[in-house]
């Protein structure tokens, strides 16, 4: 299902995050859909990162004041649905190329 108030960016990064200070917390792939819960060192922002392997459609939603990541990683498309009801959010395109520091 695509969201109309997010943009899909396909494949791309955070451009504000260097890869060398991004970390992945947690992943999990079901039926094709990548998650990964990101963090980045830099400024600490912390993000859930989708890729639909069969589509190639990619977004990533990022965790707000208030909002527990874990619960935007395993829920990201209601979290994602979310912005289209005017809480604020921008969708960030990822990378799933990039290569993590570990």
């Amino acid at each position: 299902m695509l969201y109309p108030n997010v943009k899909y960016f396909g494949s791309a990064h955070p451009d504000d995050c260097g890869a060398a200070t991004v970390r992945e917390l947690h992943s999990r792939v079901t039926d094709g859909i990548d998650v990964r819960l990101m963090w980045c060192g830099r400024d600490g922002r912390i993000w859930v990162a989708v890729c639909d392997t069969k589509t190639g459609d990619a977004f990533s939603v990022p965790v707000q004041d208030g909002e527990r990541a874990l619960d935007v990683f395993h829920h990201p498309y209601a979290y994602a649905a979310s912005q289209s009801a005017g809480r604020g959010r921008t969708a960030r395109p990822f990378d799933t190329d990039t290569p993590l520091a570990a």
